[in-house]
Order: C-alpha cells, then structure tokens, then sequence
C-alpha cells in the first residue's frame, strides 16, 4: 500500500504530465521523425534519419521547448482555466505555479545547451522560439486574430526547424504546411469557441466574444473551404502515394464538420467539433507513412 506521502508524490507527476500535456509531445516527436522520412529528406536512407545525431537533439529539444511552452500556457492561464476547463485546472493545480516555474526555466537551459551543441543557428533559433512561446502566453494571447494565428505559427515551428537543417524548400513542403496550418488554425478559432466563457472574464480579445458566434462560425468556414487548395495541389501535382486516400476522406469528413458546426451552440458541441479536428491532425501524423508504404513493409531497408 501507497502511504499518503507516496500518493500526494504521484498525483503531483500526474499533475505536471498533464500540465506539460505529456500524451501531446510523442505525436509531435512521432511527426517530426514520419516528416523527415517521407517528406523532408525521402532521398536519404532511413538509417541515415533515425541515427543522425543532430537530428535527434533538434526533436529532443522541441519536444522540451513545447512542455516548457504548455508550462507557461498554464501559468497564465490557471484562472481562465478554473472556467473553462475545471477538473482538468483541478489536477494541474496538485503542483504549484512556484514549481510550474521552476520547471519552466529548467527545461529552457536545457533547450539552450541542446540547441548549442548543435549550432549557433540552433541556438538562435530556439532561443527566439521559447521567447515567442512567452509573449504569446503573456501577451499575444489575448489579442483578436493575432492570438490565434501566432498559436497556429508556433505548432508548425518544430517541423519549420527541422526544414532549416535539411534546407527543403520545394512546392511540396509548402503544400503541405498550408494544410496543417489551416487545420490548425480552424481548431484555435474552435477554441474561442468553445472557451467563450472563461476568455469573457478574463478580458480575451477573441472573434466570437467582439463579433460575435455568426462571424467566427464564417470565417471557420471560409478556412474550412480553403484546405481545398492545398488538397487539391497534393493530389494533383504531387505524388503523395496512398495518402491521398488520407485528403479525401479529411475533406468528407471536414464537410459533415461543417453542417455540425452551423448547429452548434454548446460548449459540449464545440469540444465535439474540436476533437474531430484533433482526431485529423494525428490521423495525419500516422498516415505520412502511406507515401511510400515500403519503407514500413520492407524493413530490410532500414538497415
């Protein structure tokens, strides 16, 4: 049997794994890794990828920039949270905003030495990535339109650093990146949604609270439209293998997302709507590998 000091242990691992959202940052990982298989680096060997050394210290070092970044988030966010998501801001409160700091801080030397052992322009790189991640929670957040789109520019920023080190500029990559910053987008304007709320009273410059839930429900929908393009350029001009069968079904799917979304009024619907978008982006993330399946079936060709 656990004695009370054990169990107060626990719950406060707990609380810090749900703080840094610790079940988000292996899909992350998991993506960077399928993105430089198959869409970053597809010419190099597989074994040339996962053992680049380099490579894994630029993951291991945005993986512990994002929990840092969740860290922070929470930081400023503890009272909107009581709000809007309360048994969630019931746990993450087991661990004190003193020690949610301390953390914080930690895990932002230990990104630095990482970035320097790569290179001055690693180090530069994260160094203005966690100062963004901080003036987004501080500030940014709070302010319409830009608040969404700096949170959307900040999900992509991990992949955007391991585009640097490979130097990948093609059509492709782009095409690509248009289409998650457009899903990721849709789901923070979800968000405001869904959070009304607890943004009301804390003073959030959000669309729906200043325009009004109509406004935000078109532009959603006006964003929602526009992953036809870069659908339409993967398909059509790019040889995305099997995942193709991933962008059809993601633009049905996005259809019945929207009939939803115009019946929508509840908090419950919104959260309803903002797991489908979720469920899209790591279904994503697994379906990178149907570009070129072989390299899964043929595992001789990883070593």
């Amino acid at each position: 049997m656990l004695g009370r000091k054990n169990k107060l242990v626990i719950m406060k691992i707990v609380s810090l794994f749900s703080v840094v959202r610790g079940y988000n940052i292996p899909i992350i990982i998991l993506a960077q890794y399928l993105s430089a298989l198959f869409i970053l680096a597809p010419e190099k060997k597989p074994t040339a990828v996962l053992l680049d050394t380099n490579l894994f210290l630029i993951v291991f070092a945005s993986a512990l920039t994002i929990a840092s970044g969740y860290i922070i988030n929470s930081f400023y966010d503890s009272k909107k949270d009581l709000i809007n998501r309360p048994n969630k801001s019931t746990l993450d409160r087991l661990v004190s905003q003193q020690t949610k700091l301390k953390v914080y801080f930690s895990l932002n030397f230990a990104v630095a030495f990482i970035a320097f052992l790569i290179s001055w322009r690693a180090f530069l790189f994260f160094s203005v990535y966690i100062f963004l991640i901080w003036f987004y929670s501080h500030k940014v957040k709070k302010f319409v339109v830009i608040g969404n789109l700096m949170a959307t520019f900040m999900a992509v920023l991990p992949f955007f650093a391991i585009l640097l080190y490979y130097k990948n500029f093609y059509e492709v990559i782009l095409a690509h990146a248009s289409f998650l910053f457009l899903l990721l987008l849709i789901r923070e304007m979800i968000k405001d949604l869904e959070n009304i709320k607890g943004d009301l009273a804390n003073d959030y410059k959000t669309i729906p609270i200043l325009y009004g839930e109509e406004i935000s429900k078109k532009i959603i929908t006006a964003l929602t439209l526009l992953t036809i393009l870069p659908v339409y350029i993967l398909i059509e001009k790019f040889n995305v293998g099997y995942m193709d069968l991933y962008f059809y079904s993601c633009l049905i799917i996005l259809i019945f997302f929207l009939l939803y979304l115009w019946k929508s009024t509840t908090k419950e619907q919104f959260l309803l709507l903002h797991n489908v978008l979720k469920f899209l982006i790591v279904a994503g993330v697994f379906c990178i590998v149907l570009i070129n399946p072989a390299l899964i079936w043929d595992f001789g060709n990883l070593f």
